[in-house]
């Protein structure tokens, strides 16, 4: 069944979506910032191209971005018509939103979606909240975003469900990312193994920790093995705190979550002041060596 989408938001999800979205028959109306990823110059033309009752799907940055273009469309768009959040809003926002668009007369749902720049060639995951009606009304652009195999999908709940899980999935990824990042280090660190990337490679058949993120790292020190043209730092994208406060809301225990969000905290700073604490209190106690920051070099103390 093809279906006519508004797609605001074309960057490198959004605008692999739209293509993946066209390859499978469907139109799309695009709208972005940048000129030459557009069809049309603004929201209100958007709307206008549409026919109704309109979908309107949003790639956005969560925050200010994504609420301030739904505040818009609420006075662009007309009863019926359905908006379908793909970003990565945080989910308590959703129910409120959704409780303030019906007000107007206007549908909403939630759409997680997960598959990186590979999205318009692997196909994506969708992880949607709302009601049966509406989720119903998008599924063949959600058809059209999975792997071709019909997998990937799954209606989680209610408006706020797709989120929700979404960010326990990104919750998960962190810790997956941190556990191949601590093996890593580890057999580098060493004198045992002698080809960790060999290893990492080795690892993508026949054993249970074969997935995609390992394919990922392979295919990183296939291009750099030893990582050098790279910095250790690594920012958050908001959901792994926001995995955190949701198992603290919930008295939920998430240890390997929690270490890998305050380890790409970690990592962003260039010199630790905690570890500075802990080497002043080894010195003071214990005489320990102290790295001096000017030199670099220990002193006994």
């Amino acid at each position: 069944m093809s279906m006519q989408v508004g797609l605001v938001g074309l960057g490198k999800m959004g605008g692999n979506m739209a293509a993946r979205l066209r390859d499978k028959g469907h139109e799309v109306v695009g709208f972005a910032r940048h000129p030459e990823k557009r069809d049309v110059a603004s929201l209100p033309e958007l709307v206008e191209r549409l026919t109704a009752p309109r979908v309107v799907w949003l790639m956005l940055p969560s925050g200010d971005p994504t609420a301030n273009t739904i505040r818009e469309l609420t006075s662009l768009l007309d009863t019926g018509d359905l908006i379908i959040d793909g970003g990565n809003t945080h989910y308590v926002d959703d129910r409120q939103r959704a409780a303030e668009l019906r007000e107007h007369g206007l549908a909403y749902m939630d759409a997680g979606v997960s598959g990186g720049v590979w999205g318009r060639e692997n196909g994506y995951g969708i992880m949607v909240g709302g009601a049966e009606e509406d989720v119903a009304r998008a599924r063949p652009l959600c058809d059209a975003l999975v792997p071709d195999n019909g997998g990937g999908y799954v209606h989680a709940g209610g408006v706020g469900a797709g989120h929700f899980v979404k960010m326990v999935h990104n919750g998960i990824e962190y810790g997956m990312m941190q556990a191949f990042a601590e093996g890593y280090e580890l057999m580098a660190a060493s004198d045992i193994v002698d080809d960790v990337p060999g290893t990492f490679a080795s690892w993508r058949e026949g054993t249970v920790v074969r997935s995609w993120l390992l394919d990922l790292l392979v295919r990183a020190l296939d291009d750099d093995p030893e990582l050098t043209e790279l910095r250790g730092y690594a920012e958050d994208s908001g959901e792994g705190r926001w995995t955190v406060g949701a198992a603290v809301d919930h008295a939920v225990p998430a240890p390997v979550i929690t270490a890998a969000l305050y380890a790409r905290f970690a990592s962003r700073q260039p010199d630790s002041p905690a570890m500075k604490v802990i080497a002043a209190l080894r010195n003071q106690f214990g005489g320990h060596a102290v790295a001096k920051a000017d030199s670099g070099q220990a002193e006994e103390g």
